[in-house]
């Protein structure tokens, strides 16, 4: 049976209240749409600087939101770092008449290029942006906002969307004269968690202690005291700083997390049909909250600037040889590193499932060994078992007739487009927020299973069959997908929050033509 989720306290719809406001409506039509680009041309647009933080779930949702700024006529600057930009090569400026693109240009992250950027080297990229990134961010930035000739026909930045794992962005914009939004690329159930820290910490939740009982029900997040256990807390909320402190990620996001609250607005990629209450909860502590989801089933994303890796162009072919709904597909997102021993625990899990399954496998994914075990998924290929690939384009596969469910690590990003697209879930939850998605799909949604922390073939096995088996998780999974639709279609909660946001960004950007940028100052 699934839990409520509840609305203890504030009982207000953040949705209903907050598109109320709508006025502005995107372009529909062909000559509306020239009428788009004529503003763009005469310098009427706002210009809008995206900033996402330099991971690929981030990444690919800021780019989803870029498509539906330039959509709505806006000019768009997008900033990645130096080492980003060279992996997906791109080139300094992307712009073409008749087809609205963002402008790519980028900043150094401050790491030499063969320093690790995976999961657990989070906390040396994060402090290296903070210093380093800073630096370069607020000489560009200043650049775009005097309006410096770049000969590519932008006028000056007049707002900033910076990822909230990246408050330097907001704080530098202020200074600068620039308004800056917030934008949060995780569930807001999980940005919920992580404003509740202070409370969780008042209470004696977190540290959760080595040896506790993880299923035991957790009080603090509001809302979901009902269902909430210690293990679908954020994952830095369990172990210390060795000291008997918070782990340095929770305090780092943590404090970003509250730190986004001094922002002019909050976007997050949701809707409110899957996260009402956290919305409701969240609302009170934020000056405006947008819920704008999920933007990559509302924006086609732009065609260059995406995939760190390279997606294999046969995964369509090869689904497409196989029966409806008898793929499993795996994916563990862009950060997930497994050791071996976990590897061959999936892989003998899904092999003794008994269904094709397409895998994905990033080169630095698996830890010592690999061309060893790499060499046992290629032989399960062969076998006419699976494809194996470097990386899928993930949206394409869901939506296909042949997959049956989706093995995730439960990332936002993944979470929102299985749930799009009505595939059920198996979860094998790895960090940060995945713990309280997968809870949420298990628990709150009825669209997934979860496999809490346990990696052994017989779980993989018997969850892996019962998702492809399953009536009820399909039904309810495909009901959802419904109910997202409509918040997407005209006149849904995510539509009219999307309009009323881009009504918000044309007015600060309208004040800030009118003022005189602040003098710099460190």
């Amino acid at each position: 049976m699934h839990h409520a989720y509840t609305e203890s306290g504030n009982k207000r719809n953040p949705a209903a209240s907050l598109h109320a406001r709508a006025r502005d409506r995107r372009p529909s039509s062909v000559g509306e749409r020239a009428r788009v680009q004529a503003r763009r041309g005469d310098g009427m647009a706002a210009h809008v600087l995206v900033f996402p933080c330099p991971a690929q779930g981030h990444i690919n949702c800021m780019l989803h939101f870029a498509a539906g700024l330039l959509d709505a006529g806006l000019h768009v600057t997008f900033l990645h770092t130096d080492h980003n930009r060279r992996r997906l090569g791109l080139a300094a400026s992307v712009v073409e008449a008749d087809s609205p693109r963002p402008r790519f240009l980028s900043v150094t992250d401050g790491l030499p290029d063969d320093h690790p950027r995976t999961a657990g080297d989070l906390v040396a990229l994060v402090e290296s942006m903070m210093t380093t990134t800073r630096v370069a961010y607020r000489a560009l930035l200043a650049s775009l906002r005097a309006g410096a000739p770049r000969d590519d026909g932008f006028p000056p930045v007049t707002c900033v969307v910076a990822d909230g794992m990246l408050p330097f962005a907001i704080n530098v914009a202020e200074e600068l004269g620039v308004p800056a939004l917030a934008f949060r690329t995780a569930s807001a159930c999980s940005f919920l968690a992580y404003l509740s820290v202070p409370k969780l910490v008042e209470l004696g939740e977190v540290p959760v202690p080595a040896g506790a009982d993880l299923d035991a029900p957790v009080r603090g997040v509001p809302g979901m005291e009902g269902f909430l256990r210690r293990r679908d807390l954020p994952s830095f909320c369990r172990g210390d700083d060795g000291t008997g402190g918070l782990h340095p990620m929770l305090k780092i996001i943590a404090e970003f997390s509250a730190h986004s609250c001094n922002a002019r607005a909050l976007i997050l990629n949701t809707t409110a049909s899957l996260e009402r209450s956290a919305l409701a909860h969240i609302a009170p502590h934020m000056r405006d909250v947008f819920a704008i989801g999920p933007l990559h089933a509302m924006f086609q994303q732009p065609a260059a600037g995406g995939a760190l890796w390279r997606e294999d162009d046969g995964c369509t072919a090869w689904l497409d040889s196989q029966a409806d709904g008898t793929v499993v597909y795996v994916s563990l997102g862009s950060l997930a590193i497994i050791s071996v021993e976990e590897f061959t625990e999936f892989l003998s899990g899904l092999v003794s499932a008994g269904h094709p399954f397409l895998w994905v496998l990033r080169p630095d994914m698996v830890g010592a060994s690999q061309n060893a075990v790499l060499q046992d998924a290629i032989k399960a290929a062969r076998r006419g078992k699976a494809r194996v690939v470097e990386w899928a384009p993930q949206r394409d596969v869901l939506r296909h007739r042949a997959v049956g469910c989706f093995l995730t690590h439960a990332g936002w990003n993944s979470t929102l487009e299985s749930v799009a697209e009505g595939v059920p879930t198996v979860c094998w939850p790895f960090f940060v927020d995945q713990q309280t998605n997968s809870r949420f799909m298990a628990a709150v949604w009825g669209t997934g299973l979860d496999m809490k922390d346990v990696c052994e073939r017989a779980v993989v096995e018997r969850m892996v069959r019962e998702a492809m088996e399953s009536v009820e998780l399909r039904r309810s999974a495909q009901a959802l997908a419904q109910q997202v639709r409509q918040d997407i279609a005209h006149g849904g909660s995510s539509a009219e929050e999307f309009k009323r946001l881009v009504g918000f960004i044309n007015e600060l950007s309208i004040s800030t033509r009118g003022s005189t940028p602040s003098p710099d100052k460190e």
